[in-house]
């Protein structure tokens, strides 16, 4: 245990004990994992006792896999005698090909942990396996907005919002990357005050603390790097409206404009027409929902504004040079191959 620090003292509640129970599925993101587990062990070096305490568990052997190819080695695996009880919290960390990761066996350990009354949280795109696992069913819940359109899609019980984090009580999700450390900084003000929040988010260089309130994404201005406001309005709108394609002269008079005034602008500083970046943005909607449900070809060609599946499947063979049906095989395929062993990344982490 490293050296109390000097600020100790300023938690606001009573230390207690809290033990974290990290689930590590395969191909899991490291930045929201590490951003999580370097939050608690800050705690305890700011508060200067230890308040928190963590497990890591996976679905298989002794070592979780990385996105990166890195290992982290385990404290147990479903089967072990690491269950949560009523005061513990569980985390699910997610990452690459989540669909593939809610096996029988990870969702069947997760309902038992539920009924232990432990709360149970996500990062990254792990809320996807809570929300298999039915844990999510009519609850408030986040995940990467990269994966928000075919979450949605998958299960529309769940009240899904953009936001970095979303604390619905005994449910937690955070969207991903450093949002982990703005939902534990969350946690950690609610039991030990905002001094040592505050302090720790010091330390960790995080200059703001972002709220349940926040949105995950940049504004469309800063995104794509124009300083146009009505062109940003109509960008935004069209980013609203893939499933019912608004069009081209529709935009521009509602934006106060004429059809050839949007097309100069779009050209100007977005280098396409109106209508190509419409459907460049519908397309991209349908490679997330391709690759990341199970839903029907023509299914996902509706919710992306496309008459028919044969329409849709000639865009997307045009724009990303494979048909959608090849696409989805060929990920499929990949998401069962297993990353390389890398010895020399094989991680230990103690609590």
């Amino acid at each position: 245990m490293p050296a109390a620090s000097p600020m100790r003292g300023s938690m606001t509640h009573p230390p207690t004990t809290r033990r974290f129970i990290f689930l590590l599925l395969d191909r899991f993101t490291m930045l929201p994992f590490a951003a999580a587990l370097d939050s608690l062990r800050l705690a305890n070096k700011m508060g200067g006792t230890t308040v928190y305490e963590w497990r890591l568990v996976g679905a298989a052997g002794d070592f979780a896999t990385c996105s990166n190819g890195s290992q982290i080695r385990l404290d147990g695996g479903l089967d072990g005698d690491i269950a949560a009880m009523r005061d513990d919290v569980v985390i699910v960390c997610g990452g690459d090909a989540i669909a593939t990761q809610a096996s029988r066996a990870v969702l069947a350990w997760l309902r038992r942990q539920a009924r232990t009354g432990a709360r149970l949280g996500a990062v990254c795109t792990g809320a996807h396996v809570l929300a298999k696992a039915g844990l999510l069913e009519g609850r408030r819940a986040t995940i990467h907005w990269e994966n928000h359109d075919s979450f949605a899609e998958s299960f529309p019980g769940v009240d899904l919002h953009r936001q970095v984090f979303v604390d619905d009580g005994t449910r937690l999700t955070a969207g991903g990357g450093t949002s982990s450390i703005d939902m534990m900084l969350h946690l950690i003000g609610q039991a030990h005050g905002a001094d040592l929040a505050a302090q720790i988010a010091d330390q960790m260089l995080h200059t703001a603390i972002r709220t349940g309130r926040d949105r995950q994404r940049l504004s469309i201005a800063t995104r794509i790097g124009i300083r146009h406001p009505r062109l940003a309005a109509v960008v935004e709108r069209i980013e609203a409206n893939l499933e019912n394609p608004v069009s081209p002269p529709q935009l521009a008079a509602d934006a106060g404009m004429s059809t050839r005034q949007l097309e100069r602008l779009f050209m100007r500083y977005l280098n396409r027409s109106p209508k190509r970046y419409y459907l460049e943005a519908r397309l991209a909607r349908a490679r997330q929902l391709l690759l990341n449900t199970d839903l029907p070809l023509i299914e996902i060609a509706v919710a992306c504004g496309f008459a028919s599946s044969s329409h849709f499947s000639k865009c997307y063979r045009e724009r990303y040079a494979t048909s959608p049906y090849r696409e989805r095989g060929v990920q499929r395929a990949a998401s069962v191959l297993a990353i390389p062993e890398r010895k020399d990344t094989v991680l230990a982490l103690a609590s």
